[in-house]
């Protein structure tokens, strides 16, 4: 008998998987340059700059503020992709769509990244650092839904080939 897969279960479990990546990444890099956090709380220094007049909030407000953000953007990621892919399973056409978007959102991803850093809008932040973190929650949600999906090779071999 086949396996149920919840769009949502899955999506918030991939999300956390991409999310919990990046976090990660970042704490190993701000802790190799001897500032721990410092990527949260520039962003949600940022982020709260944006939301709203900036008061005096401290460090852990805006890594918290941040991370909050951060996980709820991944999730919400995460649900889309697993909808994607449960779509996926019935028309295999959907894969090779999906497979444009991702390049197309991560050459744009990358190019604002850059874009930005340019602009010291991002302080001390590499472009290639965050594309690294990138490129690590994106190998984590795929493993875990390719893993989850097995039917999904022959699907997304039907849609590269045009035999659908």
């Amino acid at each position: 008998m086949p396996r149920q897969h919840g769009v949502l279960r899955e999506g918030l479990i991939a999300g956390f998987l991409g999310a919990s990546s990046v976090a990660l990444w970042f704490l190993i890099v701000d802790s190799m340059s001897g500032r721990p956090f410092y990527t949260p709380a520039v962003l949600g220094s940022g982020l709260l700059g944006i939301l709203g007049p900036a008061g005096a909030e401290g460090m852990a407000t805006h890594v918290v503020v941040y991370t909050i953000f951060h996980y709820a953007a991944f999730c919400a990621v995460g649900m889309l992709l697993t909808f994607i892919i449960h779509h996926a399973e019935v028309e295999s056409g959907v894969l090779a769509g999906l497979l444009i978007l991702f390049v197309a959102f991560e050459t744009g991803f990358y190019g604002l990244t850059a874009l930005l850093s340019q602009a010291e809008l991002l302080g001390d932040l590499a472009w290639y650092q965050i594309a690294a973190g990138n490129l690590l929650a994106s190998i984590a949600m795929g493993v875990y839904l390719w893993r989850g999906h097995p039917a999904l090779r022959g699907a997304f071999d039907r849609a590269l080939g045009g035999t659908e």
